[in-house]
């Protein structure tokens, strides 16, 4: 059973796959103070209520994007499940697919996982979507190769500038309000967030494809926040809740971990 963790600045993502079939997948908040025996623990809890139990596990991959972690992360591995870890990004690691950037070793793992499983399942060219802390716009060609994209804000770190920056906006949370005018603070914030993002991912997306030369380019939506976006614009045509553990999986079994 393969134990598959994505390490994201505000979340770990973590599941299990058994052949194909994906057991979880479970979330918490990062923690960059959380310990190994505390990340194991839920793992641990996490298999049993799935009826699975951690000395099954016999291959672990992760995907992480923040460095502060990753002694802590492959001390779980190590450590609790007796396996050394697979590093994405790492050097001798295939993941199956040429990456056209000036700087290849900038890129996050994550948004290399990402374009992996995106291809497998849909073919290309595609552009992935991934709303996390940033929102990324990954783009990927024909062939499976990754040709780099954009990164913007994400959705809660926009809300938190505003409250910051203006003495008299309160915290809000994320929501997709009735309407466009908001009558009242709140709404007025929540609409100006929601809906300036849906036109940002509208006008991205557009001139992503114009400068592609493909308007008929596909669009994968993945990560925390996507079902808020869902549905609100034509631009986001699927939405992959597990994409990244798929590409996970993809790269296990490219690299001998899983089967």
């Amino acid at each position: 059973m393969l134990l598959a963790l994505d390490a994201g600045n505000s979340n770990i993502v973590a599941g299990a796959f058994d052949g194909a079939a994906l057991i979880g997948p479970w979330r918490r908040e990062t923690g960059r103070d959380r310990t190994s025996a505390e990340l194991f623990a839920w793992l641990d809890q996490s298999l049993m209520e799935a009826g699975r139990k951690a000395r099954e596990v016999d291959g672990v991959i992760v995907s992480s994007v923040v460095p502060a972690l990753d002694a802590m992360l492959e001390r779980t591995a190590r450590d609790h499940f007796g396996l050394a870890p697979l590093f994405v990004g790492r050097p001798g690691v295939d993941l199956g697919l040429a990456v056209h950037l000036d700087k290849p070793e900038e890129v996050g793992a994550d948004r290399l996982v990402n374009a992996v499983a995106a291809h497998d399942r849909y073919g290309g060219p595609l552009i992935v979507i991934d709303f996390g802390t940033a929102t990324t716009f990954d783009v990927v060609d024909a062939d499976g190769g990754y040709c780099g994209g954009a990164i913007a804000p994400g959705v809660n770190l926009s809300l938190d500038a505003v409250h910051r920056a203006a003495a008299k906006l309160p915290r809000i949370d994320i929501a997709r309000p009735a309407s466009v005018i908001g009558r009242a603070t709140v709404p007025a914030m929540q609409s100006g967030v929601y809906w300036g993002y849906v036109g940002m991912i509208e006008g991205l997306v557009a001139r992503i494809r114009d400068e592609f030369g493909d308007p008929s380019m596909a669009v994968v939506a993945t990560g925390g926040l996507a079902p808020l976006f869902v549905g609100a614009s034509g631009a986001i045509e699927r939405s992959d809740r597990d994409l990244t553990l798929h590409g996970l999986l993809l790269i296990a079994r490219r690299n001998g971990i899983a089967s």
